[in-house]
């Protein structure tokens, strides 16, 4: 198991990681899957944004990217986060204390097989999410 936080033109948000990673972890083994190597890489809307130009062919901001290397049940991946985008859609939906980690787990639920193209897809994600976050407050007391 190796899930790493790195930052490139924007500060480290400030989060107590082992923490994050002990519910990124406890999601992942809900999924009977098994943690294999994740970076988490928090960045600019700007550098998100060559990103998603030069690697998906997508001229427009988002909040994540992310990159699946899973190999079987083995989850990992590359997961790229806009601090921008992630602080303007939490002013936007009054979400300060819990958007960073809805984005954050948002990656994770991508690896493990979640996909988000089709409205039914989305409820599902929201749902996957929405209870992610209900135990990252109240057993990991995140926020």
């Amino acid at each position: 198991m190796n899930i790493v936080f790195f930052n490139e033109d924007v500060e480290m948000p400030g989060l107590n990681f082992d923490k994050v990673i002990l519910w990124i972890s406890k999601i992942i083994e809900d999924y009977k899957k098994i943690v294999g190597d994740i970076n988490y890489i928090f960045c600019s809307d700007e550098y998100l944004l060559q990103i998603n130009r030069e690697y998906l062919n997508h001229d427009f901001y988002t909040d994540i990217v992310t990159f699946n290397s899973c190999e079987g049940s083995t989850i990992s991946g590359d997961i790229f986060i806009s601090i921008d985008r992630v602080t303007e859609n939490a002013e936007e939906y009054n979400t300060q204390d819990s958007e960073i980690f809805r984005v954050i787990i948002h990656g994770v639920l991508h690896l493990v097989g979640l996909d988000d193209h089709s409205e039914k897809e989305k409820s599902i994600m929201r749902k996957a999410e929405d209870d992610a976050l209900e135990m990252a407050k109240n057993e990991f007391m995140m926020f």
